[in-house]
């Protein structure tokens, strides 16, 4: 095997006094194809920082080929500085290195280079930052989560364009379908330290049953050794009192390796409680249509769902998927023709903007709403404390204001108050975000095996498959057909085209008939935005660009290894302040977004 382009072994660091890593090791050849997996929290971005240069350990070597070029793909890109996307994306080429890869790679990612980078959506900043890493086609390339606010088309081009690369990769991900596509080798960090499965993340979760299995018998076996000593130590001393000091000994050091054994963190239990059972016809939509100005979302679509379908809805950001959401579950009105709700409906939501909680109401209150410390779920009365218990939360986080909760324990509370109010329909919107993959597949079990009716919106084609029994995508210029089956039982239906395949070619149709469209109607006076409408466009991109710096910031602060033990209080209300504030980026993008797409439609 040729040696390795980065070594790392005997990793050690330690973050407010609590290991995060302990004797960590990661290592690459050239061509590696490496996913670095774990729970939320475990340590996975901070290992691979390390592995970047950007974090220095405790303890532990770190090596990497002199001659190695090595690129980093962060959560949150850095763009201050740069006049345009090509200037970002360019900078991060070397003196030998083709400028027409970084071209190439705009192209690909929906990008011309001429972009500011103030004025970038989350998605688009995403994509520029992938360009910039790719471009140089390094040695080692290291990707932070690389999917995050990316449309499926492009998920499916980077998938692509990672298999063919030669560059070692290691790379973060809750993407199941996009980890088992890229990867040929799994690292796992857990509880500190690191296995290493010389196999694809396919092949991952069965691996991990089995080690975790193993380890519960091991330490079942040590506990029962303990015993043993301890009956031997009580009724079978002899004269020989050096053999007995030796034995004695082995039995603290037994002792000690019993009580420090970690073991694995639980998982959520996670159950619906149901509401009484609705009709057999859930929702039927006829003829159905919504616009925005100039910008046809939904066209003539018709469906009908009935009690126990789970549905799921896909395509790309800005195609309509939440539109449609609402229209179907009667919070929408459409444009032309009609939506009848079935009888006995009961709804849950969780929307994609999470609804608005108070950063000061502790979990108990918000479980609750205030109403004691008892909940009822289905029809058994249960302590709020026994209930969060089910979704990981410790006794004392009762009273935790949910401003300390990290973004993977946001998602769980979020889940565990819709799942605690009685329902027979879940609508779940992009339901799969910050969950780690564990609780992950608690949610797709409870999906799939819900007594309900589910409508879900999502881009993880793997949980797609999962769960839902007819998939509804969009089909250019409004349209929207509905598939049987999972993602890949679409894909299969459309002739194995995928969803980018789709959009080009209903770009394509709708150039071919907009000049037929221009002979056929006289122009009318051009639509305008709003002053209101103007102004927010004209000032939310220096929003979102005061809210990234003081995102990067904060993130700069977290990253000094001493900072929790200099300052514990001021280190939770960074957390929570960090929190927060990319709360507000996702909104900010969101608005922005909306704004600009409706702009560009008005202009032509």
């Amino acid at each position: 095997m040729a040696p390795p382009l980065l070594n790392l072994d005997g990793i050690k660091l330690t973050f407010g006094g609590a290991p995060l890593l302990e004797g960590a090791a990661l290592s690459a050849s050239a061509g590696e194809k490496i996913a670095l997996v774990g729970r939320n929290g475990s340590g996975k971005s901070t290992l691979l920082k390390i592995a970047a240069g950007m974090i220095e350990p405790q303890d532990g070597e770190v090596f990497r080929q002199p001659s190695a070029t090595v690129r980093y793909l962060p959560q949150m890109p850095d763009m201050d500085g740069f006049a345009s996307v090509r200037a970002y994306v360019e900078a991060g080429l070397g003196p030998a290195d083709d400028p027409h890869r970084a071209t190439y790679l705009m192209e690909h990612l929906g990008l011309t280079g001429e972009e500011r980078p103030n004025d970038l959506s989350g998605g688009e900043a995403r994509r520029a930052a992938l360009a910039r890493v790719m471009a140089p086609e390094p040695d080692i390339l290291l990707l932070d989560e690389p999917t995050n606010h990316l449309d499926l088309s492009v998920i499916e081009w980077l998938e692509e364009e990672l298999a063919r690369t030669s560059s070692a990769v290691i790379l973060i991900s809750h993407d199941r379908r996009f980890l088992e596509r890229v990867s040929r080798a799994t690292v796992w960090l857990d509880r500190g330290e690191t296995r290493r499965l010389h196999k694809g993340f396919a092949h991952f979760e069965e691996w991990r049953d089995q080690v975790l299995e193993e380890e519960e018998r091991e330490q079942h076996k040590l506990g029962r050794q303990i015993v043993r000593e301890e009956h031997w130590l009580r009724y079978g001393v002899t004269a020989r009192r050096k053999r007995n000091m030796r034995r004695l000994g082995e039995l603290q050091t037994m002792r000690q390796r019993f009580r420090s054994h970690r073991g694995a963190e639980g998982t959520a239990t996670m159950v619906a409680s149901d509401a009484a059972e609705s009709g057999k016809l859930v929702i039927e939509a006829k003829g159905i249509d919504k616009s925005f100005g100039d910008l046809t979302v939904v066209k003539g679509f018709s469906t009908r769902i009935q009690r126990g379908d789970r549905v799921g809805l896909v395509g790309p950001n800005g195609a309509g998927k939440t539109t449609l959401l609402k229209m179907l579950t009667g919070e929408l009105a459409p444009d032309a023709g009609g939506v009848r709700l079935g009888v006995n409906l009961e709804i849950a939501t969780l929307d994609q903007k999470r609804e608005a909680v108070d950063p000061q109401e502790t979990l108990a209150h918000y479980l609750t709403d205030g109403r004691g410390e008892n909940l009822v779920i289905n029809g058994e009365q249960r302590h709020v404390v026994s209930y969060m218990k089910d979704f990981l939360f410790k006794p004392e986080q009762a009273r935790t204001p949910v401003r300390e909760l990290s973004g993977g324990e946001r998602a769980r509370l979020l889940l565990a108050r819709v799942l605690a109010r009685p329902a027979n329909l879940l609508v779940l919107d992009e339901p799969t975000n910050d969950l780690d993959m564990e609780t992950l597949e608690l949610l797709q079990e409870l999906v799939a095996g819900f007594a309900g009716t589910v409508i879900l919106v999502s881009h993880d084609r793997d949980f797609l498959d999962r769960t839902v029994t007819s998939v509804i995508a969009p089909d250019g210029g409004g349209r929207w057909i509905e598939y049987a089956g999972g993602y890949s039982d679409m894909l299969a239906q459309r002739g194995g085209s995928r969803l980018e395949d789709r959009k080009a070619r209903s770009k394509a149709e709708a150039s071919e008939a907009a000049p037929k469209a221009e002979q056929a109607a006289p122009k009318g006076p051009a639509k305008k935005l709003s002053f209101k409408q103007k102004f927010a466009l004209d000032s939310l991109p220096k929003k979102i660009e005061a809210v990234t710096a003081s995102i990067a910031r904060l993130e700069n602060n977290i990253a000094d290894p001493a900072f929790y033990e200099r300052d514990p209080v001021s280190f939770q209300k960074t957390i929570a302040a960090l929190d927060k504030e990319r709360t507000t980026l996702a909104t900010l993008e969101e608005e922005w977004l909306e704004l600009e797409m409706l702009r560009e439609e008005m202009e032509g």
